[in-house]
């Protein structure tokens, strides 16, 4: 019984593992810095943001330090956005593959979200150990905490991308709003603001959007019991269920609008 459930389950690994190397090559070539440039790209963006606004800001807010608290929250809305630009044309431009009948269109989709899930990570803790080394933040408080923080944001990240990419394979108008969708997103994000920031009335509201439950949990687990988050995992992880459901009914009723040449 075992056995017959790992075969299913190894082939289709080998499939998704098969296209994440082929988007790996056609991404970043077959040269030079390859899928290194997956973990570089995401490690710039970072280590700019947090130059700038350590030039313009005090290195403390809210009584928290600078360093840590743009580096949680930047590194979880570029898992965000970076799912959500993963998504976007993922199946126009992997379209020929579907004349396979081993490869689906759910197949695309998880290679560039595991790609994307397995640099940011990559980078998250590369920005982790450079700032642990120069003395801005110490040791994570809770490591399940703060894995479970990351990977909840990503299963939101997830859901959204596949909402996004549905709806722009059926209509064309939405695809040229999702640019400005994805900034949109930056101050619902939870990247730049903390619950505790908020007076009580405007922290509930703000707290019906799932994404800052993520970004909280992962600001809980660097930071400790001495700063006050406000996280409820479930509320999460339920909303993460319905963007991924709705994400993968949307793609599944857009097949039609596909033109396979």
């Amino acid at each position: 019984m075992l056995r017959s459930i790992a075969s299913p389950t190894s082939r289709q690994g080998k499939i998704i593992g098969a296209l994440m190397m082929r988007e790996i090559m056609t991404r970043y070539g077959r040269e030079g810095l390859g899928f290194f440039w997956l973990v570089g790209e995401p490690l710039l963006f970072c280590f700019g943001v947090l130059l700038m606004w350590t030039i313009l800001k005090p290195p403390y807010e809210h009584g928290i330090r600078l360093g840590p608290f743009v580096m949680t929250g930047y590194m979880s809305l570029l898992l965000l956005r970076h799912f959500l630009a993963a998504c976007m044309g993922a199946v126009q431009a992997n379209a020929g593959l579907l004349y396979h009948r081993k490869i689906s269109i759910l197949h695309i989709y998880l290679s560039r979200m595991v790609l994307e899930f397995a640099g940011g990570t990559a980078a998250f803790f590369i920005v982790y150990a450079a700032l642990l080394s120069l003395g801005q933040v110490g040791l994570p408080h809770d490591y399940l905490l703060l894995y479970s923080g990351w990977t909840l944001m990503a299963w939101l990240a997830m859901g959204l991308g596949m909402i996004f990419s549905g709806l722009a394979l059926r209509y064309e108008l939405f695809e040229r709003l999702v640019g400005f969708l994805s900034y949109a997103l930056i101050p619902i994000s939870g990247s730049f603001v903390m619950a505790s920031f908020l007076p009580a009335g405007a922290r509930g509201l703000y707290l019906l959007i799932p994404f800052p439950h993520a970004v909280e949990m992962i600001r809980a687990a660097v930071f400790g019991e001495f700063v006050d988050t406000y996280y409820t995992p479930a509320y999460a992880l339920v909303w993460g269920l319905i963007l991924n459901l709705t994400g993968l009914l949307l793609i599944s009723s857009a097949k039609q609008h596909l033109e396979i040449d």
